[in-house]
């Protein structure tokens, strides 16, 4: 279990995430962007079964990261099947024609690696961190298992509890993960983001090995994946240490042509209350909002970026400073945007009220913050301060490999150039008060709307 790493908890954070709400940095930082280095290349190539490569030398550390995505993700399930991206995922490490169960861990900790693994919405992706001489061993066992994996009937049936086991812990035992995964479920109603990364409990009790290995056959092929390598290597030694591994793969003619299961128009407020056992109420609203690959004006997801930032992105922003330390009405309030995503998403405030205070008065203040965007632009030291935070950030991304390569990564298998990865920082220093006001007003509507509640129960 400790191998697998999934980003199934809608309350721990990805490990990273391409977008200023995590970039908290100090103002002062910011003055280093000017000094920062030449953009790094990147290197691309295309091996004839339809494995993509991108290749960014780091040479600061002789170490490298590697990582492969598959572009499969609990967005490409369907009911009565859900979870089974997250549950392959952890089979990944349980054997294949050359390797036995558990043996691609020890491998790659004899020669000094790290490695693990995550099941997003719309991926799945495998990484190892190993010093550069080393890489040769991360081609090797990820090409295996990319079309080797054996799948045995037993290691599947000890497994399976152990997802199971999971999704208790992390999602039915917790009020708040339970109320945001309902939350999720009455926000989309034809989207495939209805379903959760670690599937509904029923479809984990009713899954079949049989049903793993027609995803695996499905889905894990060379031409439906990128490998991604950022560290102390040079382009051309990559690009052929690839072909030897992953060359000889056969790329598949059977990957499907996703239905763009687009979620269905709103018409008006969807409001839940979950009533469970549980020490503090919750409270989370939720708007329709474009990400990066659906928007018909190209600045909107910069400009609820920024917004984001206003309303959350550090100590100084709005909503800590008003409602949290200023009338002191919220033990914690956030806000939450993924701009990237293969479907459309959610514009998120989440809030958890203090004693004083009930969920409705923190949801009255927040529709109240809410209508002030709307109604008076956003100051230029608010939108500086936001735009301070991604240039910083611009800098400070380049100190994690790995972290470089998971932007890469991210783009790529949701359909997105990875040429934006650079653009990000230029697009958001171009938006303007004016479009910040925009998108509030646009996408800040009760048509689009959905609360839930967390009631507090007591244990009976």
């Amino acid at each position: 279990m400790n191998k697998q790493l999934s980003i199934t908890h809608p309350f721990i954070r990805p490990v990273v995430q391409w977008g200023i709400t995590l970039l908290l940095l100090s103002l002062g930082v910011a003055a280093m962007a000017d000094a920062s280095p030449t953009k790094p290349q990147i290197f691309e190539s295309t091996l004839d079964n339809g494995l993509k490569i991108l290749v960014k030398p780091d040479h600061r550390a002789p170490v490298v990261v590697a990582q492969i995505w598959y572009k499969v993700g609990s967005s490409y399930e369907v009911g009565g099947s859900t979870g089974l991206s997250h549950v392959l995922e952890h089979m990944m490490f349980k054997g294949t024609k050359k390797l036995a169960p558990g043996q691609f861990s020890k491998v790659i900790a004899a020669n000094g690696g790290r490695e693990n693994a995550f099941t997003g919405k719309d991926y799945t992706a495998y990484f190892q961190q190993l010093e550069k001489s080393r890489l040769p061993v991360s081609f090797e066992l990820e090409a295996d298992r990319m079309r080797n994996l054996t799948l045995p009937e037993e290691e599947f049936s000890k497994e399976l509890p152990v997802v199971m086991e999971e999704r208790r812990m992390r999602t039915d035992d917790k009020p708040r993960s339970l109320t945001y995964e309902q939350f999720n479920a009455i926000a989309y109603i034809s989207s495939p983001y209805h379903h959760p990364i670690i599937g509904w409990m029923d479809d984990l009790k009713n899954m079949k090995v049989a049903d793993l290995r027609a995803w695996y056959q499905k889905w894990y092929a060379p031409n439906n994946a990128t490998l991604i390598v950022v560290g102390d290597v040079k382009p051309d030694e990559v690009f052929a240490l690839a072909k030897k591994y992953y060359g000889p793969l056969k790329r598949s003619e059977n990957i499907p042509e996703l239905k763009p299961r687009i979620e269905a128009p709103q018409y008006g407020e969807r409001r839940l209350t979950v009533k469970v056992p549980a020490k503090l109420p919750y409270l989370l609203i939720g708007y329709k909002v474009p990400s990066l690959n659906t928007i018909k004006e190209d600045w909107e997801p910069y400009a609820l970026e920024v917004l984001a930032g206003i309303l959350s992105g550090g100590d100084s922003a709005r909503l800590p400073k008003e409602l949290v330390r200023g009338k002191q009405m919220a033990a914690s309030v956030d806000v939450s945007y993924d701009i990237i995503s293969r479907q459309a998403g959610l514009f998120i405030f989440d809030a958890i009220p203090s004693a004083k205070f009930t969920v409705a008065d923190v949801e009255k203040a927040l529709y109240k913050q809410m209508e002030k965007v709307k109604i008076e632009r956003v100051t230029e030291k608010e939108l500086q301060r936001v735009k301070a935070q991604v240039v910083a950030g611009k800098v400070y991304e380049r100190d994690s490999i790995f972290y470089q390569a998971m932007i890469l990564g991210q783009l790529e298998t949701v359909g997105l150039p990875w040429t934006m990865a650079d653009e990000y920082a230029d697009k958001i220093r171009a938006v303007t008060a004016e479009q910040v006001q925009a998108v509030a007003k646009k996408y800040f509507k009760d048509t689009q709307k959905t609360v839930a509640i967390l009631e507090p129960q007591k244990n009976k």
